[in-house]
Parts: structure tokens; C-alpha cells; sequence
């Protein structure tokens, strides 16, 4: 029963848009009607600048992070580590309160990571981090440190429930970002100095 809660709880915080929140305490436009339509980090930095970006950062990783470290702490098995991993993202990614209109996920995935492992949050972190200083394109840094987070995790947990969730949460990313792959593949990605 406690497993249920957990993953039920779970989506229910991942339900909360840290992006819309953020606009809305800081009279700042919804983020899912300016820039590029998407309630993340990313464009609450176009419409707003650089506070609110980071609170927005700072939230969605936060409520990935906070149930995954929980379940970690009370030791549920893997199974169940994995549904509550899921279940806040999906949670984000489809928020109940806001009319199932979320983010792509990355902020959420990474906070849900860290809630796993420091090392497999600190390890993908910094592939997000090198690939944008080198590359400063925000969604291609996240894509490739997001392709190789199920490695991973893999290669810290050994398990095949936390990996599994991972390429899960992977496809979904991609899938999620399918539209800033399009503009990668033109060569129309805005770069984060931009």
C-alpha cells in the first residue's frame, strides 16, 4: 500500500509547474503562450531573464529530486524506486493541475537522478554543464547528457528496473524535444548566448 502512495504522491508533485508558478508570482507572461510555448527553464529565461530561470531550475529538479531520495532512504525495492522515478516525471511532463500542458522533462530527470545517486546526478550534471560550455546549445547539452544518463545508471546501480526506467525516460525526452531535433537538424537552434 505504501508503494502505491509513494508513486501516487510521486506524480501529484511532479504535477506542480514550477515554470507557471514562478510567471505567475512574478508577473511574467505563462510561459505556454510566449517564446516557445514550453513551461521550462529555458524559456522562462527568454521571457524573464535569469532569476526566474534558476528558481524554475532549482523547483523542477527539486520535486524530482525530493520522492525518488525519499524512497531511496526507506529503502523500497527497485521496482518501486522505478515507478516513483516515473511517476514525477510523467507527472511533469503531463501536470494534472494544469491541464496536462508540462515541460520536456530535463531539470525533473536530472533532480530524479540525483534522488538515485550523487553520482549518477553529479555525472550526467557535468556532461550537461561541459556540453554547453562547449557547444552553448542548450537542448543538444541536455540531449546528450539525458543518452547517456541510462548508462549510467547502469553502470552505478547495476539494476535493471532503475535502468530500464531510464531509457524510458530518455525516449520520452527525445520524444519531448523532437521539434528543437528538427532545428538542430536544420541548423536553427537558437545557442544559449543568444
Amino acid at each position: 500500500m505504501i508503494d502505491i502512495v509513494f508513486i501516487i504522491a510521486a506524480y501529484l508533485l511532479g504535477s506542480i509547474s514550477s515554470a507557471i508558478i514562478v510567471c505567475r508570482l512574478m508577473r511574467l507572461p505563462d510561459p505556454r503562450s510566449q517564446g516557445s510555448n514550453n513551461p521550462g527553464a529555458t524559456n522562462v529565461l527568454r521571457i524573464g531573464g535569469k532569476k526566474p530561470a534558476a528558481i524554475t531550475l532549482f523547483g523542477d529538479m527539486l520535486k524530482g529530486f525530493i520522492p525518488v531520495l525519499l524512497a531511496n532512504l526507506m529503502g523500497v525495492g527497485e521496482t518501486t524506486l522505478a515507478a516513483v522515478a516515473m511517476a514525477v516525471f510523467l507527472g511533469h511532463l503531463y501536470p494534472l493541475f494544469f491541464h496536462f500542458q508540462g515541460g520536456k522533462g530535463v531539470a525533473t530527470a536530472l533532480g530524479v537522478q540525483f534522488g538515485l545517486s550523487w553520482m549518477i546526478g553529479g555525472s550526467v550534471a557535468a556532461i550537461w554543464l561541459f556540453m554547453g560550455y562547449v557547444i552553448k546549445i542548450s537542448s543538444l547539452s541536455a540531449l546528450v547528457s539525458m543518452a547517456l544518463a541510462p548508462i549510467i545508471v547502469w553502470l552505478v546501480t547495476g539494476s535493471t528496473a532503475l535502468t530500464g526506467m531510464s531509457v524510458v525516460m530518455t525516449v520520452l525526452l527525445f520524444w519531448r524535444h523532437r521539434s528543437n531535433i528538427q532545428k538542430l537538424l536544420a541548423g536553427k537552434e537558437g545557442k544559449i548566448a543568444d
